[in-house]
């Protein structure tokens, strides 16, 4: 049976549950009071997890919010079929299609055998959560030139296997694995 968690002790990347619906906590801001009686109020950057938006709530100190019926299952990347994304429960070894739907932009990152972790919601999968870095292979960048980076040019673009662009240092070539920070999706150094 799922708890309650006080607004006041929530912390950066918790999850909790409010209306119904499962929240992923970005940022939290606390902000006390400064006149006597006056209440502590906790701002919160939170994502939606089922429809994905971000917004901004206020909640009391003493508000108590439900904790979610979240599983975090690990699996691997298979492969991309007609009918979605199929991955590997790495425990049952059972195979699970997700569709377009729950993985969106998420499958810019996903490459061959990439382990993430299916978030489920009340036994229901709504969306992957990756390690803090994916290795991908750079299958397109220009070529660097010598003196480019006098210029403060120091990054140029490339395109990795799975569409994804991103900027990397001039020293990059093609056919080379990069570690790609999964967060941000930003060059996070040489794989």
């Amino acid at each position: 049976m799922s708890g309650l968690i006080e607004a006041i002790t929530l912390k950066r990347k918790m999850y909790f549950e409010y209306e119904g619906a499962p929240y992923h906590c970005l940022e939290v801001d606390v902000s006390k009071p400064t006149a006597r009686g006056g209440q502590t109020l906790v701002r919160i950057k939170m994502r939606n997890l089922l429809t994905r938006a971000v917004f901004d709530k206020t909640f009391k100190a003493g508000e108590k919010l439900k904790e979610p019926d979240l599983v975090m299952e690990p699996a691997s990347y298979l492969y991309a079929g007609s009918d979605g994304f199929n991955f590997m429960d790495r425990e049952t070894f059972e195979t699970l299609t997700l569709g377009l739907d729950i993985v969106g932009e998420d499958r810019q990152l996903l490459a061959d055998n990439v382990i993430v972790q299916i978030q489920k919601f009340n036994g229901r999968p709504i969306g992957l959560q990756f390690p803090a870095h994916v290795e991908l292979t750079v299958t397109y960048t220009e070529p660097g030139v010598r003196g480019d980076t006098a210029s403060g040019g120091v990054t140029k673009l490339a395109t990795l296997e799975t569409g994804l662009e991103i900027r990397v240092p001039l020293f990059i070539k093609e056919g080379e694995k990069v570690k790609v920070h999964t967060e941000t999706r930003e060059f996070a150094g040489r794989a």
